[in-house]
């Protein structure tokens, strides 16, 4: 049922940068779809009965979760975040020369 609102929400950023025309609007689908998929590799590296990579003596030999998935999901978030921030400002340039953020609009003012 997880996996199913996982997927949900990556579908619903997807097809918000297919559908929609506004370039903010594409900006934050793509957003929704980032956060879709790192919330599709967490429910799928989190198990159940695994510790914590934490040696204490209350756990002898158990099955230590691998912290290498945590790292990536952190990696994707800053970097998801800054590629985020680049596009916002590339809009920010185009908002000077255009009226209007609509792709439709942009392209006609931009066709040679």
């Amino acid at each position: 049922m997880l996996e199913a609102f996982v997927f949900a929400t990556v579908l619903c950023g997807f097809f918000g940068i297919i559908l929609k025309k506004n370039l903010v609007m594409k900006i934050i689908s793509m957003d929704v779809m980032s956060t879709g998929v790192i919330a599709y590799y967490v429910l799928i590296a989190s198990r159940e009965g695994l510790f914590t990579p934490i040696v204490s003596s209350s756990v002898k030999n158990g099955a230590y979760s691998d912290p290498v998935p945590q790292a990536i999901i952190l990696t994707a978030i800053v970097i998801g975040f800054s590629i985020q921030a680049l596009m916002l400002v590339g809009v920010m340039k185009l908002a000077r020369d255009n009226p209007t953020l609509e792709t439709n609009e942009i392209e006609k003012n931009n066709t040679p």
